[in-house]
C-alpha cells in the first residue's frame, strides 16, 4: 500500500466522520440572548476543536484498520475486481 493511498484513505474517512460528528451535542442559542443579524438556528457552542479532534482520531482508527485489512489479505481487494 502507497503512502499516497493511505493519504487519500484517511482524507476520504475525515471527511465522512467530520460529517458524521457535527450535530453532537448541539444545542440552539436562547431565543431571549439572540444578537441582531444572529440565525435563530445556530448553535448555541459548536465545539468545533473537540470535533475535529475526535474526527482526525476515529479517522486514524479506520485508516489503521484499513491498513491491517488491505495488507494482512483477510480480503482481497484485487481479487474482487476480477
Amino acid at each position: 500500500m502507497s503512502i499516497s493511498e493511505m493519504i487519500v484513505v484517511y482524507i476520504i474517512a475525515w471527511w465522512l466522520v467530520l460529517f458524521m460528528v457535527l450535530p453532537f451535542g448541539i444545542s440552539r442559542v436562547d431565543p431571549e440572548t439572540l444578537l441582531p443579524g444572529q440565525d435563530p438556528g445556530s448553535p448555541a457552542r459548536g465545539r468545533m476543536v473537540l470535533k475535529l479532534s475526535i474526527t482526525s482520531a476515529i479517522a486514524l482508527v479506520l485508516l489503521v484498520a484499513y491498513y491491517f485489512i488491505a495488507t494482512s489479505g483477510l480480503i482481497s481487494f484485487r481479487d474482487m475486481a476480477k
